[in-house]
């Protein structure tokens, strides 16, 4: 296999933290030599999770084997997955905002037709649904364990317990139609066909769709890291993948 010098471009905030949490998990375990030291395995796992690439190649990038860029990347996603804040934690933070804003991000995976529970009718296409939370401006603020593409965004996030979580802290959410029916503190567009509504209901829809249109923002920074654009590995592993770049993300630009 060649070798070539390549790049990542993701924040040196995030990759200070990555290393710093990976020498404090060696000092626990007691390891006293690996193959890489803990800044070549968070590189090592900043490359996967940014730039999606295969651990076969990466394992001929770092000189290691491909067992042993499985294992240090699975060890550090784990390490970094433990740290994502909850969402009691989210609905702290959110408390000091004027409001949130909730969408579903479907991350697509490689399943077939039969796969029926994972495929999602309004993408046309398998993934796993994500709630994602952001704040006024559009910052990530928080992500949700993955669940089923089939489960629509209203069910999933009473699932997760979203909806009466900001209830109960009395924070205003602003959502589109997919949450219809869900009731406490979220905001939703008005129903029906554009001609159909009055001057004054399309006006608050306007409104409606320029503060939601935020959210988008928070959904592309977590599919700028590459891994999630298209993800090959058990569904089970999703959750924790997810949950490691969202604290990569707080990490580089808290």
């Amino acid at each position: 296999m060649l070798v070539y010098p390549s790049g990542v471009d993701v924040s040196s905030s995030a990759l200070r933290f990555l290393a710093a949490r990976l020498r404090e998990h060696r000092r626990a375990l007691g390891t006293r030599w690996r193959r890489l030291n803990a800044g070549r395995q968070a590189l090592l796992t900043l490359a996967h999770l940014r730039n999606g690439q295969p651990y076969a190649q990466l394992a001929a990038g770092f000189g290691i084997g491909t067992t042993t860029a499985y294992r240090y990347i699975t060890e550090a996603v784990h390490l970094l997955a433990a740290l994502a804040p909850t969402l009691t934690e989210a609905v702290r933070a959110a408390s000091v905002k004027a409001y949130v804003i909730l969408d579903g991000a479907l991350l697509p995976i490689d399943r077939i037709a039969a796969d029926r529970p994972f495929y999602s009718g309004k993408h046309k296409m398998h993934g796993m649904n994500v709630q994602v939370v952001a704040d006024p401006k559009g910052r990530l603020m928080w992500a949700s364990p993955a669940l089923a593409g089939a489960v629509h965004d209203v069910r999933a996030a009473r699932e997760h317990g979203i909806i009466e979580a900001l209830a109960e802290a009395g924070i205003t959410c602003w959502a589109d139609k997919g949450y219809q029916g869900a009731g406490g503190t979220v905001r939703l567009p008005y129903r029906g066909r554009w001609d159909s509504l009055s001057t004054g209901q399309q006006a608050v829809n306007r409104s409606h769709a320029k503060i939601r249109a935020l959210v988008e923002q928070a959904i592309a920074t977590l599919k700028s890291w590459r891994l999630l654009r298209k993800l090959r590995c058990s569904t089970t592993r999703i959750t924790s993948l997810v949950q490691a770049v969202l604290v990569l993300q707080l990490a580089a630009t808290g």
